[in-house]
């Protein structure tokens, strides 16, 4: 399958668009639009949509999640790519990194279905999603390894210890710095 996009680029792009032109970008919605309309801008020949369900690409609808954050397919969905999104804004540290396994899990599961190339992004304002003193079970993977594999537990609440979610591949990310605290990061499935 040809893969025509570069999507961690685009993505890169995107980010340095952001800075450069003051967009704000203040929950996970402003960051889904902002990033579909510079999308929109670049690539031609593509449909761009939002929230589409896993069963307009594939009968194996078996995943870990049903919507996919934002879709670019051409019109014979011979080529098919995904992005998943996190803007957490309210705490929760833990819990938010493991939506960031889901999200990778996802994407994952969306490339053994036949989709060229998937992204899962993380967007943080606050220092605890990459830094701090506890850096055991989901920390270590965020603030200390930079790396996401294996099986990891859920770290709060119902579930806690019990529940996981195992990754196939071994994902290896740097936290991107943006202006104000700000830090990103891109996986590429």
């Amino acid at each position: 399958m040809n893969d025509l996009l570069d999507l961690r680029e685009l993505v890169e792009d995107f980010f340095l668009y952001v800075q450069v032109n003051a967009v704000e970008i203040y929950n996970e919605f402003s960051l889904q639009h902002e990033l579909g309309i510079f999308l929109r801008e670049r690539i031609s020949g593509y449909r761009i949509q939002f929230e589409r369900n896993v069963s307009y690409f594939t009968t194996d609808t078996k995943t870990i999640k049903k919507e996919i954050d934002i879709t670019i397919f051409n019109e014979e969905k011979s080529e098919r790519y995904a992005i998943e999104l996190k803007c957490p804004l309210n705490g929760q540290y833990p819990e938010q990194m493991y939506s960031f396994v889901k999200d990778i899990k996802f994407m994952e599961e969306l490339r053994s279905r036949g989709f060229t190339k998937t992204v899962a992004i993380a967007f943080v304002s606050d220092r605890p999603f990459y830094e701090g003193r506890n850096n055991e079970g989901i920390y270590k993977f965020f603030r200390e390894e930079y790396s996401v594999y294996g099986s990891i537990f859920k770290p709060t609440g119902v579930g806690k210890n019990k529940d996981y979610i195992t990754l196939s591949g071994r994902y290896d990310f740097s936290w991107q710095d943006l202006s104000e605290g700000r830090k990103y990061y891109i996986i590429e499935i």
